[in-house]
């Protein structure tokens, strides 16, 4: 249902149409484009506190209120689902006014697949519920690939994937580097390789001086028994397992696992510190940057931060460490200003909040009150329900805003799967660690603060607003066939690749006119939906920007997205011949519609440089996309066309080989081990491989 709303009047709306069951809320703008996305235990109690004390909202609630037209809702059953929902929504449309994690990629873990009797450690970035153990993460995947190759050059572990860990009949060249044992071809004792493996748990695990005393022991007793060559590989890896040791700082006292989050206000807006650390280790840190925010926003900041940083497939730690008590994350039905005194404590002398009262107004939250905030006791840890009570008896027995910290929790232990400790600091060492975590945002946020890159383009191009998300589309194809469209994304200035998508068209549709491809393609991004970009820019000249436009006109949406294309620029030398070269400099043009000459912006200024940067990115993705359906649909059709090879034994040839290479590169051996092949179509099809690629 939607509601319309009158900011000229003091109700705003009709409250009486708004259910009072949990759920979720969407502001919209006078073109029914999404510009917040919230979520309530009771619907109307929020809606209302939209309303009242407007003048006490944050600076971002006003401005979003400003442009609000419409509200449109959505009843869930519970307050967990609804916070699902909400954090659907908004990692669908990416409204405006939400706090949108731009960097959501999955960061890099250590995966040990306990599922075979001979365990493999590999890079992974998404937890599956299995017999697998996860160490991490790592912020960088090259430092993560780094220490990868660092642990299998000490402890020979092997690298090979199942498929090919099944059909292997010789070592492959890390047996011969003495880096792996060998079990796909070689017997090893599962007891030798269990050992093994219990070495690289203890390093992983964080156990590392527990490891180092049994290498020694063994080094020890290796000597004794004069072998030397096994004690000199036992002094080999206590080395390696001793740089790594240099490497981390204990933090913490015993083995925890916790992920550490503060906050921190600068002039531009707000930063988010994180710190990862593993068995009481400092594993790693990643920082984020909110800009136009401040702190009185810190709130929500955190509880959509840690409901889209921690999403399905990433891995979640044990305990979160907030800056807060968690009750104080959104309370939903009450104004988030007048949030409850920090752990529910009133000041000495006053008497305690009263249900059904007006919740008193609390001062601006700032750094100073959250490092001068009581500590949290040990029993006030926010954890997920267990279900010893009736429902309805567990909801009178919470306050509003605990059980609103227990919603959170709910939704990150059931991916985990296990437990999970949302809580504020207990001691002095949590709070050194948050002012770690505080100090660490503030750093990086003056280091790596944002240029006014987006601010000049939108003035050069002649935007209504800093272009956040830009789109860029290419058309590829070779003589009209394998026509493909790639589109990039670029965020904030960075790129999206998460959002990277390609468009395959028949070769009846495109038939070599990028023109037609284009036009079609702007159809069929229209079907896909928002989120909408704030600039669309196209790889070509003033052809295909009128073919787009042309296109958007048909549809009856001319002023959906901002157009620009960006064109080689083009002159004659005195030869006669064209060169890129225009005025002794390499130069592009910008394009923009209703306008004849290009848009007036400088040779190797930062806003063409960027553009450039996207142009050159949206290129190489659509080749290479076009590149490998061509290839994809080559090597399949002459792979049909070996004798004895159809469908079927083309599936088999395709669950044993990742790719046609492979398949060549196989051995006889190789080919007669795949079930149902047969030796003698095994040959045929091996003599047949060798002339394919």
């Amino acid at each position: 249902m939607a509601l319309s709303i009158d900011t000229t009047s003091p109700d705003g709306i009709d409250l009486s149409r708004v259910p009072t069951a949990p759920g979720v809320y969407i502001y919209k703008d006078s073109r029914g484009r999404i510009l917040y996305v919230g979520k309530a235990k009771r619907l109307r109690s929020r809606v209302a506190s939209y309303f009242r004390a407007v003048a006490a909202h944050t600076p971002k609630t006003r401005a979003m209120l400003a442009q609000a037209r419409s509200l449109d809702f959505l009843v869930t059953d519970t307050e967990k689902e609804a916070l699902l929902l909400e954090a659907s929504l908004i990692k669908k449309h990416r409204p405006r006014y939400n706090i949108v994690l731009r960097d959501d990629k999955s960061y890099v873990l250590f995966k040990l697949d306990k599922s075979n009797e001979y365990p493999r450690l590999y890079l992974t970035r998404r937890v599956e519920k299995d017999n697998a153990v996860y160490y991490g993460p790592f912020t960088s995947a090259l430092s993560a690939r780094d220490a990868w190759k660092a642990i299998h050059s000490v402890f020979p572990l092997r690298r090979c994937k199942e498929s090919v860990f099944k059909n292997r009949v010789r070592p492959c060249l890390y047996f011969d580097m003495g880096q792996c044992l060998g079990p796909c071809a070689r017997p090893v004792d599962p007891a030798e390789y269990a050992a093994l493996v219990g070495k690289v748990e203890m390093l992983l695990g964080g156990r590392s001086g527990e490891l180092v005393r049994s290498l020694e022991k063994e080094m020890t007793a290796a000597s004794e028994a004069l072998d030397f060559e096994r004690a000199a590989e036992l002094r080999d890896q206590i080395r390696a397992v001793q740089r790594t040791l240099e490497k981390q700082v204990a933090v913490l006292p015993g083995e925890q696992d916790m992920d550490v989050v503060n906050l921190a206000g600068v002039e531009e807006g707000l930063g988010l510190g994180l710190l990862f650390v593993r068995q009481g280790r400092l594993l790693d840190k990643k920082n984020f940057f909110f800009p136009g925010l401040s702190l009185e926003d810190g709130p929500e900041v955190l509880e959509n931060f840690l409901t889209q940083f921690y999403a399905p497939g990433s891995f979640v730690p044990e305990t979160l460490l907030l800056p807060w008590d968690p009750a104080l994350l959104r309370g939903g039905d009450e104004e988030r200003s007048a949030a409850i005194p920090l752990y529910n404590d009133a000041p000495e002398g006053e008497e305690p909040h009263q249900p059904g009262e007006p919740a008193p107004q609390e001062p601006p939250l700032t750094e100073q009150a959250m490092d001068e905030s009581p500590l949290l006791p040990e029993e006030h840890l926010v954890v997920p329900d267990e279900g010893a009570l009736p429902a309805d008896a567990q909801e009178l027995l919470q306050p509003d805003a605990t059980r609103n910290g227990v919603a959170l929790a709910d939704v990150l232990a059931e991916r985990r799967g296990k437990h999970v400790r949302i809580t504020g600091p207990r001691n002095a060492t949590e709070k050194k660690l948050l002012a770690m975590a505080r100090a660490n945002a503030r750093e990086d946020t003056l280091i790596e603060r944002r240029p006014p890159l987006l601010p000049g383009l939108a003035k050069a191009l002649r935007l209504p607003r800093p272009p956040e998300r830009i789109e860029a589309v290419d058309v590829s194809h070779h003589r009209g066939q394998e026509t493909r469209a790639g589109v990039v994304v670029y965020e904030d200035g960075k790129p999206h690749k998460d959002a990277y998508r390609v468009y395959a068209f028949s070769d009846e549709e495109g038939g070599g006119d990028d023109y037609a491809v284009l036009a079609a393609w702007t159809k069929r991004r229209i079907e896909s939906g928002p989120p909408w970009p704030d600039l669309l820019l196209i790889d070509g000249g003033k052809g295909q920007l009128r073919a787009v436009e042309r296109a958007l006109e048909e549809a009856g949406q001319p002023d959906l997205w901002p157009l620009a294309s960006i064109a080689k620029a083009k002159d004659a030398d005195p030869d006669g011949r064209f060169t890129r070269r225009v005025n002794h400099a390499l130069e592009d043009v910008i394009y923009l519609p209703g306008r004849k000459n290009p848009a007036p912006l400088a040779p190797g200024s930062q806003e063409l440089l960027f553009l450039q940067q996207i142009r050159d990115a949206v290129h190489r993705y659509s080749i290479g996309r076009h590149r490998r359906s061509r290839r994809k649909k080559l090597l399949q059709s002459e792979l049909l066309q070996i004798p004895g090879v159809g469908p079927k034994t083309a599936r088999l040839l395709w669950d044993a080989f990742p790719s046609v290479q492979a398949m060549a590169e196989a051995d006889l051996a190789d080919l007669e081990a795949i079930p149902g092949l047969g030796a003698k179509r095994a040959k045929q099809i091996h003599e047949q491989l060798q002339g394919l690629v």
